[in-house]
């Protein structure tokens, strides 16, 4: 098997998950880092036994480097991201893949041209019961999906949001759907379907920042099914995301990773949880690299096979495309459908 040798862009706390996740895979290395910071970066470097560079385009003309993590703030995923792909440098891009959906369409269509792997980061598809709803799902032991619901009551306290400039701007980290809500929104999507029609509200209710803290929305999927969204991070202290979908042969409820409510005609209720996997409850950083570590390996057999990984580009873009549709239509004060507005930034 090959030698697989990254590259990661961004030494904030979530490029430590990145770091850990690499360290444990047996046919990867890390090769360099990168960051703006220099002292991050040399501090990451001496950690792991790699190289640094504060110029990320010095990175990405190394030619020992396969595959490139891109961890820096939101608003700069996508510009980041497609001078990846065009250094010919496979791609796996931390969530939100970008601020809208025409540079997230940018970032997929260029990985495609140019043969190039791009995988969005979405780990909860590598949970245990994540994949087993997913098979249920699949197979139609559910019936005919009836309503798909999404809960997402976190907290961030103001801190949060004044601990740097970009935190809470539309333009570099987007609301709480963009943000902390763009998880359960993949899920949503992955288990029920591409959507056809939205109608959002916004607003800001506890926080002093441009992007909103509360979301919501009624959604119609492509299958018919209708759909249920609510995000906001100014509920105390903080609960577990949950989604809950509805068939007409039976109904599942997620909460956090465990399943809370199974009714599944001749399946058994399963009992896999790890609940340390997905915190961000009201510490965004409470997660595991374990989900990192399953989704990496995918990319490299994604690669090595000429397949599309679990999470790609597209899924990426799917999930921006659904949370730009709402803010339009919050904008709006209409019903937005899908596919019909423009992509515009």
């Amino acid at each position: 098997m090959a030698q697989w040798r990254f590259g990661i862009i961004g030494c904030g706390a979530v490029a430590d998950r990145h770091v850990e996740a690499i360290r444990q895979i047996e046919d990867a290395s890390l090769v360099a880092v990168s960051s703006r910071s220099g002292s991050r970066a040399r501090a990451v470097a001496e950690r792991e036994g790699c190289d640094w560079v504060t110029d990320y385009r010095d990175l990405l003309s190394r030619d020992d480097i396969d595959i490139v993590c891109v961890t820096t703030s939101s608003g700069s995923h996508a510009a980041i991201g497609l001078d990846v792909l065009n250094a010919g440098k496979h791609l796996i891009v931390e969530k939100p893949m970008a601020m809208n959906a025409r540079d997230a369409r940018l970032l997929a269509d260029t990985a495609s041209r140019r043969g190039l792997t791009l995988s969005s980061v979405s780990q909860r598809r590598f949970e245990a019961n994540n994949q087993l709803i997913k098979r249920v799902l699949d197979e139609g032991a559910l019936g005919k999906l009836l309503l798909a619901e999404m809960k997402l009551p976190y907290y961030r306290s103001q801190d949060y949001y004044d601990s740097a400039e970009w935190r809470g701007t539309i333009a570099e980290d987007g609301g709480v759907l963009m943000n902390q809500g763009i998880h359960s929104l993949d899920l949503l999507l992955w288990f029920a379907g591409d959507v056809r029609a939205v109608f959002g509200k916004t607003a800001t209710l506890t926080h002093r920042m441009e992007a909103e803290d509360l979301g919501l929305a009624i959604l119609q999927f492509d299958s018919g099914a209708y759909g249920t969204v609510m995000g906001s991070t100014s509920v105390r202290p903080g609960y577990p995301a949950t989604i809950s979908l509805y068939g007409e042969e039976g109904s599942i409820e997620l909460e956090g990773t465990s399943v809370v409510r199974w009714s599944v005609p001749g399946w058994e209720k399963p009992h896999w949880s790890q609940e340390e996997a997905y915190g961000g409850v009201s510490d965004p950083m409470s997660i595991v690299a374990e989900f990192h570590q399953s989704q990496f390996l995918d990319v490299i057999a994604a690669i090595e096979t000429g397949t599309a990984p679990l999470s790609s580009g597209e899924d990426g873009w799917r999930a921006v495309r659904l949370v730009e549709a709402i803010y339009e239509s919050a904008r709006r004060g209409a019903e937005i459908r899908i596919g019909e507005q423009p992509e515009e930034g």
